[in-house]
């Protein structure tokens, strides 16, 4: 609705229709140096939770085992967001079980989140005002950006994770 005089003779203004875009879709992505190691896309209507976030790691393992030829993955240094589901005790105990070296992250710590600083800005820039039909079109899109990268960005990724860790210690935690 709108406002006007009695005797306006300006136009009715159009009205947009707004479009549904697809919705929200979480991936988890393990990745290291070299590039990706997993993606997963969680169904729609579930969480990740204490049953759920394991199943990752194990497909996690065979991954590393299949890509180290054989080799066990014992010795994996592993950082994860500090999210309740991850701190659990049966993601703690399946992590010592699977032989990954968890790497402590501080709370509140996005300074010292690899994908927080360096992974998902590129791509959230990259997906930026697009609009998606589908969930499909949407993980597609971010495949493709992800494959699309340089063989050295997720090295420099992890380079900069030294540096940012050096300059938290240095502060003391104070401002990471």
């Amino acid at each position: 609705m709108e406002w006007r005089h009695s005797g306006s003779s300006r136009p009715t203004p159009k009205k947009l229709r707004v479009q549904k875009s697809a919705g929200k879709v979480l991936a988890s992505i393990f990745w290291e140096q070299d590039g990706i190691l997993l993606i997963d896309y969680l169904p729609k209507g579930h969480i990740i939770n204490a049953e759920y976030y394991p199943s990752l790691l194990v497909q996690l393992k065979d991954i590393l085992k299949e890509k180290r030829r054989g080799r066990s993955p014992r010795g994996v240094m592993f950082l994860h967001d500090d999210v309740p589901a991850h701190q659990a005790f049966a993601i703690q105990k399946k992590l010592v079980y699977l032989g990954f070296e968890c790497l402590d992250n501080p709370p509140y710590s996005p300074d010292l989140a690899p994908s927080d600083y360096h992974l998902f800005p590129g791509l959230k820039k990259q997906l930026k005002f697009r609009h998606f039909s589908s969930d499909v079109e949407v993980t597609a899109a971010a495949e493709t950006w992800l494959d699309g990268q340089p063989s050295d960005f997720f090295f420099s990724g992890l380079q900069k994770l030294e540096q940012r860790s050096k300059k938290c210690i240095e502060l003391r935690g104070e401002i990471c």
